[in-house]
This record gives C-alpha cells, structure tokens and sequence, in this order.
C-alpha cells in the first residue's frame, strides 16, 4: 500500500508543445512519483501525443473549448484534483529530478510550501531549448516584505488541496497578480514556508512570451490586487529593475543550486529525430 500523499500537478498550457513536452520529461524523471499530471489546454494547439508519449504517467487532458486564460484554466485543473497535496506548474517551467520529494518532505509541518528557483533564457535549436543565462531567485521570507513586493514563484510550489475550501479559488480579476493575490491570502489564514532549495527553472526573459514581462496592461490589475490587500499604491516598474531595489536586495538568501545546466530532451524530440 502506497502511504505517500497524492501530488495533483496542474498545469495550464496555450501553444508551447515543446515546452510543456521538456517539463513532462523532468515529470517522467522525479525521484517521488506519487502524483497525477493535470493539464489544461486553454483552446490551444492539440497535446495528447504527450500523454501517448508519457503514458506510464497518469496523465489527463482537459481541452477547454474556448480560451478562458491562465488563471480560468488553473482553476479548472484544481476543481480535477484528486491529491490531498496540488502543485502548480506552468507549461514552460520546469522542475528537477528531487523537486516533488524535497517539496512533500517540506510541508509535513506546514501548510503550503514554495522554492527558490533558478530564472533562466533559452536559445531554442531543434526545439530544444539551451540555456544562455541563468541566476538565482531566492529571498528570505518576509510576509510584510511580501506586501511591498512578492517573491514568490509559483511553479512548482506545493499546497494543502483543503486550502481552497477555506479561501476560493484563484481570482480572474487580478489576472496577472493572481499567483501574489493567492499567496498572500494563504499566508493570512495558514503557515507559509520557503524552500532553499533552486529545483525549479523559472522561464522569464526581458523580451520573450512571458505574461509577468509586460507592464503597461498590468495596472488596473496591480490596483485591484492593491484594494484588495490594503497594500497602498504600488509601482508596475519593470520586474528587472524591481530587483535592484534596496529593500528587495537585503532580503535576497543564500540557496542550494542543483542543476547541471543541461537541456532537457523530450521523448517528443526524441522521435523526430528518429522518426518514430
């Protein structure tokens, strides 16, 4: 009888075949394999070869017939969760070999738990995506600080399934802040911890896709996020620049580095190249 918790991975995904195929290989990959993959197409193109090309994972589909965005599409994916524990992934991030099991040792005193993680640029060749820049994302948690300005990644973070029947599901109506609106109301209800431990790869670069790297659309969501939480005005400076702050600097923490730095290769590059 199998006595660990059941993991619901849920991820959301819009037209990033490649990607989401890459994280489903580091899925495929994990020292803890207790989980069921949830993923949610949001109108995009089809992915069910992952799921042929994957199939030892338990892995369901859900094809949303109109696309409702990201945060629509998270909700769908959690209202699917069968774990007692969910983790959030997006479909262009990816988690190394011993995230799943340092995250469930983790929260066996707490109740929600999230890492430091490694921001990365990519080249793509072949559709292979080869790292051109790296660095660190870890500061101390401060939920104070956290008002001023999150440092808080959602992929890869792990929580308690119960959470959502005590405080709803993630809010569409502050859209892009919709991963800083759920951790601070988390934090005010359960106890909060931080993993030092950089296993998750963060894909953000300055000019690629990345919906958190636009800001001019962003600010009537920052103002309702702000109302919401009493926060004050807060700036939609630019996200690189917002590090450089005094105050965010002092808060950064030393963290454990894992990867090697090497690509992930998909089982679906994997067959392109042997024609299978």
């Amino acid at each position: 009888m199998n006595t660990k918790p059941l993991v619901s991975i849920v991820i959301p995904t819009f037209n990033r075949l490649y990607p989401l195929a890459e994280l489903i290989e580091a899925l495929s990959r994990q020292a803890y394999q207790n989980f069921e993959v949830i993923i949610v197409n949001d109108a995009g193109e089809m992915v069910d070869i992952i799921r042929d090309l994957y199939s030892e994972l338990n892995i369901t589909i859900v094809n949303l017939p109109e696309n409702q965005h990201h945060v629509f599409a998270r909700n769908t994916g959690v209202a699917q969760a069968n774990g007692e524990l969910i983790m959030l992934i997006d479909d262009d991030d990816i988690i190394l070999d011993t995230h799943i099991e340092t995250m469930v040792e983790a929260i066996e005193d707490c109740d929600f738990v999230y890492s430091d993680v490694e921001i990365v640029d990519y080249k793509v060749k072949d559709h292979v995506r080869y790292v051109t820049n790296r660095f660190l994302f870890a500061y101390q948690y401060d939920l104070d600080a956290m008002k001023k300005f999150s440092t808080f990644v959602p992929s890869g973070c792990l929580y308690r399934r119960k959470i959502h029947e005590t405080i709803g599901y993630f809010d569409m109506e502050v859209k892009n802040y919709w991963d800083w609106d759920f951790f601070l109301r988390v934090a005010n209800v359960y106890q909060v911890k931080r993993s030092p431990v950089a296993n998750v790869l963060y894909e953000f670069s300055a000019g690629g896709t990345n919906q958190s790297s636009y800001t001019a659309s962003m600010r009537k969501y920052l103002d309702r996020l702000c109302e919401k939480h009493g926060l004050g005005e807060l700036p939609t400076k630019n996200f690189f620049l917002l590090l450089e702050e005094e105050e965010v600097v002092a808060r950064k923490a030393l963290s454990k580095v894992v990867w090697d730095g090497q690509p992930i290769i998909s089982r679906l590059v994997n067959n392109m190249e042997t024609g299978a």
